[in-house]
């Protein structure tokens, strides 16, 4: 899904009903989780879903609006009133630039982490369901993320066991940060995924940077390496599906180890264009 694609006219307000930090203050990123109430049931979101936000310009190449997509990351509790809410997760992001070594900050992570409780903004959508559940209750599932890339996925889960109810196949999450303080919904601030843990169905695995002060990579391929036999025969099954979300260098990341877990490059590369084909390979890259 490209941002130049989105159908921008379907918009709404909303008010921001919450905002909280949900990475401890030691943490390298600051992360908030933001809640956003909208007096629209046509702005009603489902998991896997995400919404654009429309930070209010001028901007420099002279948009209106600098357009940047969130994934819902919380299921909207039942309401019967016209009003819904929708959670989404935001880290403030800053960038330096490759040829001055100025830095600049993200205009719509910036633009949302400094919303206050009560501050209107104007989102957009919602726009498609990347990560859809099968209807298969003994299928696999399993869910690769980096970084804020576990939105999806934490309503995602929320929604198998709240939800649909008796899951029989493989629940495996495998998520990637850079320190245990920066395991989104999995640090000593927030541990959603705490209350899964004693599903027989559910297992969650944690990647973290070998070397926490460098700026270099997360060890996403050792920690799946450390499982592959499963991993592997999880990719092997017929009734397996995959989604990934995050960053685009994870799938370097997930090249290098499922060549490995096959035996070579191009047996990897042929088994995961047999998934795509199947509909059980899925992407959410930003």
């Amino acid at each position: 899904m490209h941002i130049e694609d989105l159908d921008l006219s379907t918009q709404c307000d909303a008010v921001v009903a919450a905002t909280q930090r949900i990475t401890p203050e030691k943490a390298r990123d600051e992360v908030r989780e933001i809640i956003l109430e909208v007096d629209n049931a046509h702005c009603d979101c489902k998991a896997g879903q995400s919404i654009g936000v429309l930070v209010p310009g001028p901007h420099e190449i002279g948009h209106d609006y600098h357009v940047r997509l969130y994934s819902v990351a919380d299921i909207p509790a039942p309401q019967t009133g016209p009003k819904r809410r929708i959670t989404i997760v935001v880290r403030r992001s800053n960038y330096i630039d490759d040829y001055s070594g100025e830095e600049y900050k993200g205009v719509a992570s910036n633009y949302l982490c400094d919303l206050h409780e009560g501050d209107h903004v104007r989102i957009s959508g919602p726009y498609g369901i990347p990560f859809e559940i099968p209807d298969d209750r003994s299928a696999n599932l399993l869910m690769i993320s980096l970084g804020t890339g576990i939105a999806p996925f934490r309503a995602f889960v929320k929604h198998i066991y709240h939800d649909v109810g008796n899951w029989t196949g493989k629940v495996r999450l495998f998520y990637g940060a850079h320190t245990g303080l920066d395991m989104l919904y999995m640090n000593q601030e927030r541990d959603d995924f705490n209350l899964y843990y004693d599903e027989e169905t559910f297992k969650a695995f944690q990647a973290l940077n070998p070397r926490p002060h460098w700026d270099d990579y997360i060890a996403m391929d050792q920690t799946l390496e450390a499982h592959e036999q499963e991993v592997w025969d999880m990719l092997c099954a017929h009734n397996t599906y995959v989604y990934i979300a995050g960053l685009p260098a994870i799938n370097v990341m997930l090249d290098k180890a499922f060549s490995k877990m096959a035996g070579s490059p191009e047996k990897w590369q042929r088994r995961r264009k047999e998934l795509i084909a199947g509909g059980r390979w899925t992407e959410l890259l930003y």
